[in-house]
């Protein structure tokens, strides 16, 4: 359930989670957006792809990222653990080289750099982080470390 309303564009994130390093825009997706209707064409490309979309599940075994990257290549996109247990994810899709003849009629797909960060939890295993992309989608796996069971000791009560 999310915690905040679909009306804010609808994100999957928690206001009120630790965890997440995102800053949240109230006015994200309104026309008359100040963040990022006053940049310069320039800066708004970077912007159309600087929020890149992330999905965050913990299992038994690991926390999983999931991360849309449509026509990035793996060389493109670079995944990092820096210290204070900061998972960095971050890329750059390459604008389109225009050519002198072509005549654009319409220009959607975004360009420029993202860069997410997310603050691990103490069991996360850093040291054996794993990515992966298939189809667009990059995947990072952090194992955790195996929560050990407390021993419980039976006593014998005397009389």
């Amino acid at each position: 359930m999310s915690l905040i309303p679909s009306f804010f564009g609808n994100r999957r994130s928690n206001v009120f989670d630790p965890f997440s390093l995102d800053i949240w825009d109230p006015f994200e997706g309104f026309p008359f957006s100040t963040t990022v209707a006053n940049l310069p064409s320039s800066a708004r490309e970077t912007t159309a792809i600087a929020n890149a979309r992330i999905d965050w599940k913990e299992t038994p075994e690991a926390h999983v990222f999931k991360v849309d990257v449509p026509g990035l290549k793996k060389e493109e996109v670079k995944v990092e653990v820096e210290d204070g247990r900061i998972l960095q994810i971050s890329g750059e899709r390459s604008k389109e080289q225009e050519e002198k003849n072509d005549k654009w009629h319409r220009v959607e797909r975004s360009s420029g750099k993202f860069l997410r960060r997310f603050r691990l939890p103490e069991n996360a295993k850093l040291d054996q982080v794993k990515a992966a992309m298939e189809n667009g989608v990059l995947t990072v796996t952090v194992p955790k470390e195996e929560v050990k069971k407390p021993e419980v000791k039976a006593i014998d009560i005397s009389a």
